[in-house]
């Protein structure tokens, strides 16, 4: 008996399956525009930090906005492992992204604060269902990226957090 076998040009990058990395590729291409999103207001906020605490938040945002656009080429490219696509254009990211823009022309440093730490916990929560259905199509390195993604976005939530807190909101607690 002999088993048919398709010629190996034909067959995918991954034994995933064509589910699975229709599946996981359209994930990743939902949060790579969250992504982008995230990485353009942080910067957004860096560049119009303003206030007594100007020099430590501009460089929070800096320091946080250089991570999370470092996490940009590895989703893609984990898409692309997978056999699946990837963005393809900034019109692409503005139709896909979750993470709302915020175009206005002043933010006050400590909303600037808060919606970042919002924004970064719905990156994490969206992070969390892309780990759920890697875990239901058993796509281990596509889950263990997500762990380290989601813990450097619960880092910066922490930090947002804190930098955030005023006597007043502390003694609310």
């Amino acid at each position: 008996m002999t088993v048919a076998r398709t010629r190996p040009e034909l067959e995918g990058p991954t034994d995933l399956g064509a589910k699975a990395t229709r599946d996981i590729s359209a994930a990743l291409r939902a949060l790579l525009a969250d992504v982008f999103a995230l990485y353009l207001k942080t910067k957004n906020f860096h560049w119009h930090m303003s206030g007594p605490h100007f020099r430590d938040y501009h460089l929070l945002l800096d320091e946080q906005s250089d991570q999370i656009f470092a996490m940009t080429d590895e989703v893609a490219e984990r898409a692309r492992k997978i056999g699946g696509t990837t963005l393809r254009s900034t019109g692409q990211i503005a139709r896909e992204q979750r993470i709302l823009d915020n175009d206005a022309e002043y933010v006050d440093p400590q909303d600037m604060l808060a919606e970042l730490r919002s924004d970064n916990q719905q990156l994490v929560r969206e992070m969390r269902q892309v780990h759920n259905l890697c875990d239901e199509y058993r796509d281990v390195a596509t889950a263990s990226l997500l762990e380290n993604w989601i813990d450097e976005g619960e880092r910066r939530v922490w930090f947002l957090y804190e930098a955030g807190r005023t006597r007043s909101n502390s003694e609310a607690r």
